[in-house]
């Protein structure tokens, strides 16, 4: 019997007392003799997104033991981007990345087991689930829970961004409030994650990008049958894996494939998150690409995905036309994308994905006539943001803004404002103090930024932010702002009134101040008290750091003995 990672709880005399509470669980001798397969989701009632994992989870189970494994299920934690979204709950999304990496990590290694399932739905789960994976670099398949269906009311498609953008309209009348109830109970349809190439969707195909899960599986419904079908052939597939050893995670991500999972960000105008996640998941493995890294591909890669929010389709609409198979060919072909990267199967990129569809010219477009020529998001640098910035372009007007700040301590004191209307066209409002160790945990700000959008002043005023935008956020906004303010980034200089020009085309972002009165206000700068002195936020605020290299919590890549 080959010596599986298992054997070190199911072997031996002195393993009498583990084998007993393998079979107070229901294992009999036969089974408690196979490879032990764990299989994680965050099925639970916190979200819709992962509310597709169950009969999904149920199926990996099932190929798993059809080919010799004994499946082990296990859950993670999962905070809910929409219902944390603008309060103070929403410091815990970014942070609840790192927590699904680590107790994947603790479950994987505490209990030996040989192989690893995976399953994302709401936007950190995905590459948290993914960390997790590189870092325990057992045999793993990641398995996205699938998008839910777009919504219709008044003839017009939905997705989950209208309601937050029509609450807005309706506090500048251009929306009534029969109209902002029925888009409230029709933008979101069925359990699924949300339906545009927000960061769920993004993620998702950065997975396929990767070569870390099942190909041309992204863009299936979370509601579709078929997507039993295809966590059965994953149960199957691992345990193939197992058999002969790999590829392991780390085999499968490369620098190689890095570029590739961010030149399908650029392709398909996805959540500037990705910026965040791609170093984060490099960091797992031990390789540096940092946002400058994910920024040059972002550069030189054509938008040619016609997605929301910056276009007009939705992941069902691209899995009709053929799903994510159909961008990787097409970037294949125009070189966007390196075809010789490996994948689980054993097969390159080149060869599973040689034979999709070639694009429709209108929800995916050929790269020979891109809706731009460079990708639908980019990362700006400039004296305002030194270590870089980030803004989606896909769908802008205009790429330049020029206008005076109007500064904001935080979140809610914008948010304050916006609502009340306490603002003018042409300003720059600042959020600062909302970066990973300010806030702490880099709140998204799809609310404001929504609200700003409904009021119809998305491209009339812009928005800074050391914090990070929903993949939903559209209009002239730019995050991710680092060094952050609370650690004495030139954020924290601005003053109202100052003049900032941002120039996303020539990707730069600068503060119009004359650089001897900032070694003024630098030498002036003390740094705020943390906001949180105890708890699960100041222990990450301790740990974390800045967004270049993924805002992540420990220094990759982990080691563990049976890896030798």
């Amino acid at each position: 019997m080959k010596k599986w990672r298992s054997r070190v709880t199911t072997d031996g005399l002195d393993r009498a007392p583990h084998r007993a509470f393998m079979r107070a669980m229901g294992l009999e001798d036969a089974t408690i003799a196979k490879p032990m397969v764990g299989v994680v989701s965050m099925k639970g009632e916190q979200t819709p997104c992962n509310m597709t994992h169950d009969f999904q989870v149920a199926a990996a189970k099932e190929g798993i033991a059809q080919a010799g494994g004994c499946p082990r299920e296990f859950t993670t934690v999962s905070v809910s981007d929409g219902i944390s979204m603008n309060h103070e709950g929403m410091k815990f999304s970014l942070f609840s990345r790192e927590l699904i990496a680590d107790s994947i990590e603790a479950v994987v290694h505490g209990l030996a087991y040989d192989a690893l399932i995976g399953f994302g739905g709401c936007d950190k789960t995905l590459p948290g689930v993914i960390m997790g994976m590189i870092r325990c670099n057992v045999p793993s398949i990641f398995i996205y829970g699938g998008s839910a269906l777009p919504g219709r009311f008044n003839g017009k498609t939905l997705t989950v961004l209208d309601s937050y953008e029509a609450v807005g309209g309706f506090m500048t009348g251009e929306v009534d409030q029969t109209t902002l109830a029925g888009i409230e109970r029709n933008c979101l349809p069925t359990i699924g994650a949300c339906a545009g190439q927000f960061t769920a969707n993004t993620m998702a195909m950065v997975s396929e990008a990767l070569g870390l899960t099942m190909p041309n599986v992204s863009m299936i419904p979370g509601v579709y049958p078929e997507r039993a079908q295809v966590a059965r052939q994953a149960g199957r597939l691992v345990m193939q894996m197992l058999d002969r050893g790999g590829p392991l995670p780390r085999e499968v991500v490369t620098r190689k494939s890095l570029e590739n999972a961010a030149a399908i960000v650029a392709a398909t105008g996805g959540s500037t998150n990705a910026a965040l996640h791609l170093p984060a998941i490099a960091n797992e493995a031990g390789i540096r690409f940092t946002i400058d890294d994910v920024g040059e591909v972002f550069a030189r890669t054509p938008l040619i995905g016609n997605l929301r929010p910056g276009g007009k389709y939705t992941a069902k609409d691209v899995y009709d036309v053929g799903g994510t198979a159909v961008v990787i060919r097409a970037l294949v072909e125009s070189s966007h994308v390196d075809g010789s990267c490996l994948t689980i199967t054993g097969r390159t990129i080149a060869e599973e994905y040689g034979g999709a569809n070639a694009p429709d010219g209108d929800i995916i477009h050929f790269t020979q006539t891109p809706i731009m020529p460079d990708g639908g998001v980019a990362v700006l640098k400039g004296n305002l943001c030194p270590d870089g910035a980030v803004i989606k372009v896909a769908g802008l007007k205009s790429l330049i803004f020029e206008g005076a700040a109007r500064v904001f301590e935080d979140e809610e004191a914008c948010v304050d404002a916006v609502r009340n209307r306490q603002y003018a066209a042409g300003e720059v409002l600042i959020i600062r103090n909302e970066g990973p160790v300010g806030g702490p945990g880099m709140r998204e700000m799809l609310g404001v930024t929504a609200l700003i959008y409904g009021q119809g002043m998305g491209e009339k005023v812009a928005l800074i932010t050391d914090g990070r935008f929903s993949g939903a956020t559209r209009g002239m906004c730019i995050g991710y702002v680092s060094p952050e303010a609370f650690v004495g980034g030139p954020l924290a200089l601005v003053r109202d009134g100052d003049r900032i020009l941002i120039d996303a085309g020539a990707r730069r972002m600068d503060l119009l101040v004359e650089e001897r009165e900032l070694a003024v206000r630098r030498q002036a700068w003390k740094p705020r008290p943390p906001r949180h002195r105890a708890g699960a936020l100041a222990k990450y605020a301790r740990l974390v750091g800045q967004a270049p290299g993924g805002a992540v919590t420990h220094a990759g890549p982990a080691e563990w003995p049976w890896f030798s």
